[in-house]
């Protein structure tokens, strides 16, 4: 369909279609969001084209910013004078290439000479430096030009892949003869490849970060960042899918896009890929960049300081011309993830370094949740917010996200584990290793010791036989667990910075897998004792024989070193003490038993990025209630009120085609409150059963059940499969069940699928499907029932959370005591419980609408839904049409009479 552009008010908006009217006001107030650098909450429902309205409303901004900043640079050339007397255009200015350059503040009583003589130097520099990014533009433009050809690309890649093997050949043969007629002094014996399992020389605490895999040589290609709309989801499917939008967008052909991923997900080494664990591609991949450093280096140095003997070979695809090239075809063309590894393979160019060189010149970049939301992922990533935009789409459990990344839970098993495996390290490694390495491994013992004491166990002794005298559960302040562990002595920052630059849990996990096949016999009996512990870790299987290693490991990835995992948790006991608890979860045993950081204060990892970007949208197609993202992540991050917009859209649908129903009482006029108390009553499993028959019987297609967790759920089913009740329902409906197992899900949807079309085609006494389903379960988020696939969606109850977890219950002491209490509003932390169910609730409701034609019924089975405080927290779209009805009688004739008509009309 031909592209249109779509005029609201002086702004012209680019769309592939007539959008609808809410689409128009969508873009409208994005773009006054992002020219005026607010924080924006956007709620447009499922179905609405949220999507291409984010795309075409924020490029659309963008446009017009690059077009005023190119006619201000014109005009500042043009007349070789700054803008410090245009107050107008100051804005522009400052937050793009002249940030910095704007008039220094002079002392009171200068004399004015000297202030013009510095303020004309000022504007001297800053046309130079217009002159010089204005030069590296079109030279960057010129570049990609000629890209669009693509042959160029093939044939330079073939052209340096053919000589980088040319090379590599030579140098091995060189090599080769080196070793065989000189032969290698070698300061102690040890096996093939175990050399690059011993730490290196640990230098300073204060020595200079390490360049993340990038040569000192090459800081001067990096480019200057231009403006750019950073776009983040949370799984690679939907980045994938907005990228797709953008093609199809009028935006398609010219914006400089590139995606991110992890190495995971982008890494083209099979060797590295075979690893199979996150944590353990990332380590191996770092440590090759590393290599490659110390090799460059060590071949200028006449005396190498002691390392290993053999080094790790550096990575054949990170090579900066070949990841150049890659980079440039990357912004030329837009490219999802798979194109772009696609294009790693086809040019032997690393996808992942590459696609970080080309974030510079990049308009929009695409990128999950974790690289924007994590700072250490975001700077390793070499990402910059200063100034730049900010769009988090899917963002309705953001709070969770951010809160679900800084918390860390280790067990008693994964502690012992680590001790054993680092003493045993000591033991074999211990005279080749400098004293920095030995004391700070000795720190690492010492508090792996604390941590299990702690819990009430013995590091010496097995986890999975050390039954704990005292069980429960206790919670800590920051401080108060590191007095009570008697390590408040140690700096953990410190150890923290020693585990990420020594790698030590890298080597660690290697020396666990090498060490019975590379020790010599008479050194077997040390390692004994720990063979036998690290055996008795592992699950027992008693019912059939063990099958052979190399079966048995083949479909699983190889686990993380424990370590790794517990490098995580002393990272977190490093947060201000405020903003986090540690919770003591002690089982019958220690392994049982585990330590978990609690983030109190998501605020505090959201605050920086709401502080260096010029703007932050936060998108969703279900964003109430509002309420928690303005107190608990706004707020607390130092975001003034004013500065927050909000944005909420109604859906496309005709009001008509939606019946949102609050039943408050049963057909036996039995008052229908689903409490944790009265919910598993014969008579309210019992009423819900005959109210689920009546619509069964009224609604065609299929219906959707949802109930508050998977326990209950049972419960129910086996009540009503006992009374008869699921008999009388399988009359009307085939029923399917949520399974628990993620990889069933799949056939579950595609069965519910076959059975409603089969019935819609054969008239019959089956009319459909019942699908009982769980929120917050794997059919609450993310699948589509549109259509006859979910013509009535059913909520039993509201789905609360465990007010008797400690970690809620010390969330809401938290809010309680930092978030002010509104006048005549409940306390913070008893409307986050409230909030936190009415979130599942919106998510649940909100399968069955979408697209514009779609109709279906929503029923609401408890009477606290007719509550205004909780009416109030459903979206608009569903609030403006919900009916609350006292009996069943009115109800069930209502939702009757809507589908009678709805399937009449269609």
């Amino acid at each position: 369909m031909a592209n249109e552009t779509q005029k609201v008010g002086t702004i012209h908006f680019p769309f592939p279609f007539t959008p609808y009217s809410i689409q128009e006001d969508f873009m409208a107030e994005l773009y006054r969001v992002l020219e005026a650098g607010k924080i924006g909450i956007f709620e447009s429902p499922t179905g609405t084209g949220k999507s291409l309205s984010l795309i075409c409303g924020a490029l659309s901004w963008l446009r017009d910013f690059e077009q005023k900043k190119r006619e201000e640079e014109a005009r500042l050339l043009e007349t070789g004078t700054g803008p410090f007397h245009d107050e107008k255009d100051k804005s522009l200015c400052l937050s793009s290439s002249c940030e910095g350059a704007a008039a220094t503040p002079r002392p009171a009583g200068e004399p004015a000479w000297v202030t013009q003589f510095v303020q004309k130097k000022e504007e001297r520099d800053l046309v130079d430096r217009l002159k010089a990014e204005q030069a590296r533009r079109k030279q960057r433009e010129e570049r990609l030009q000629q890209l669009q050809h693509r042959a160029q690309f093939k044939y330079a890649a073939k052209r340096l892949r053919q000589e980088e093997e040319e090379t590599e050949n030579v140098l091995r043969l060189s090599r080769e003869m080196l070793e065989t007629g000189l032969g290698a002094e070698r300061p102690e014996q040890l096996e093939s490849g175990e050399e690059e399992l011993v730490l290196a020389e640990y230098e300073s605490d204060e020595e200079k970060k390490a360049a993340s895999g990038v040569d000192e040589d090459e800081d001067d290609l990096e480019e200057e960042h231009v403006t750019k709309i950073y776009y983040c989801s949370r799984t690679h499917s939907q980045l994938a899918q907005f990228v797709h939008e953008v093609k199809k967008s009028p935006f398609g052909k010219d914006v400089r896009l590139v995606s991110l991923g992890s190495r995971q997900n982008l890494c083209v080494n099979e060797d590295v890929k075979s690893l199979g664990s996150v944590q353990l591609i990332n380590d191996r991949c770092v440590d090759m960049q590393r290599s490659r450093h110390e090799n460059k280096k060590g071949a200028e140095e006449e005396k190498p300081k002691r390392r290993r003997q053999e080094k790790q070979a550096a990575c054949p695809f990170y090579n900066h011309e070949q990841m150049g090239l890659l980079r440039d075809e990357a912004l030329a063309e837009v490219k999802d993830i798979e194109q772009l590894l696609a294009l790693g393979k086809e040019a032997r160019a690393c996808p992942y370094y590459g696609s970080r060189l080309a974030i510079p010149a990049a308009q929009l970049v695409v990128l999950p949740y974790q690289m924007l939301l994590h700072a250490a992922t975001r700077q390793a990533a070499g990402i910059r917010l200063q100034e730049q935009v900010v769009i988090i789409d899917e963002a309705h459990n953001l709070i969770d996200t951010i809160t679900g990344m800084h918390s860390v839970e280790v067990s008693g098993s994964q502690l012992c584990q680590a001790h054993s495996q680092l003493l045993q390290y000591m033991e074999r490694y211990g005279k080749r290793l400098k004293a920095k390495n030995l004391m700070y491994l000795k720190q690492i013992l010492y508090l792996l010791e604390k941590f299990v004491a702690v819990l009430g166990g013995n590091i010496k002794q097995n986890p999975n036989t050390q039954s704990l005298s005292q069980t429960g559960t206790e919670l800590k302040t920051i401080n108060d667990f590191l007095f009570q562990s008697q390590i408040d002595n140690i700096n953990l920052f410190k150890v923290q910075r020693y585990c990420e630059k020594s790698m030590i849990s890298r080597k660690l996990f290697g020396f666990t897998e090498r060490y019975g096949a590379v020790l010599s016999s008479r050194e077997q009996p040390k390692l004994a004792g720990f063979q036998q512990f690290l055996q008795s870790l592992q699950p027992r299987t008693t019912e059939a024989p063990a099958a052979p290693a190399d079966e048995s490991q083949a479909s699983a990835p190889r686990p993380a070193s424990p370590l790794m995992h517990i490098e995580g948790f002393l990272a977190a006991l490093t947060t201000a003490n405020q903003d986090g608890r540690v919770i003591l979860s002690r089982q019958g045993s220690l392994s049982q038993s585990t330590l978990k950081f609690l983030l109190l204060n998501p605020a505090v990892h959201f605050a920086q990025v709401v502080k260096e970007c010029r703007a932050v949208v936060i998108a969703g197609g279900t964003m109430q209630p509002v309420s928690d993202f303005r107190q608990q992540l706004l707020a607390c991050a130092g975001v003034e009120a004013e500065r927050v917009v909000e944005f909420s859209c109604g859906h496309v649908i005709p009001p008509d085609n939606i019946l949102p129903l609050v039943i408050c009482s049963g057909i036996s006029n039995q008052p229908l409150e689903f409490t944790f108390q009265k919910r598993e009553l014969p008579q309210m499993m019992d009423e819900a059963g005959r109210i689920l028959c009546n619509l069964c019987s009224v609604v065609p297609g299929g219906v959707v059940c949802f109930f508050p967790s998977y326990e209950y759920l049972r419960q129910v089913h086996a009540h009503w499969e006992k009374g008869g009740l699921l008999g009388r329902l399988a009359a009307r409906k085939k029923i399917f069940q949520e399974p628990k197992s993620a990889h069933q899900v799949e056939q579950v949807l595609l069965a519910y699928s076959r059975c409603i079309q089969a019935c819609g085609q054969e008239r019959g006494g089956v009319t459909g499907a019942l699908l009982l389903s769980v929120v917050g379960g794997k059919m609450s988020e993310g699948i589509n029932f549109s259509d006859n696939l979910g013509r009535c969606v059913v909520m039993v109850g509201m789905p609360f959370p465990n007010i008797r977890s400690p970690e809620l219950q010390e969330k809401m002491a938290y809010l309680d005591q930092t978030l002010p209490r509104a006048p005549g509003q409940a306390p913070p932390g008893k409307n986050l419980v409230e909030n936190l169910c009415m979130k599942a609730v919106n998510q649940s409701i909100g399968r069955a609408i979408r697209h514009q034609k779609d109709f279906a019924s929503i029923v609401l089975l408890d009477q606290r839904y007719a509550r205004p405080p909780v009416l109030a927290k459903l979206p608009a779209w569903i609030r403006a049409r919900v009916e609350v009805k006292a009996t069943f009688g009115p109800a069930i004739a209502a939702v009757q009479k809507f589908h009678r008509e709805k399937s009449a009309s269609s």
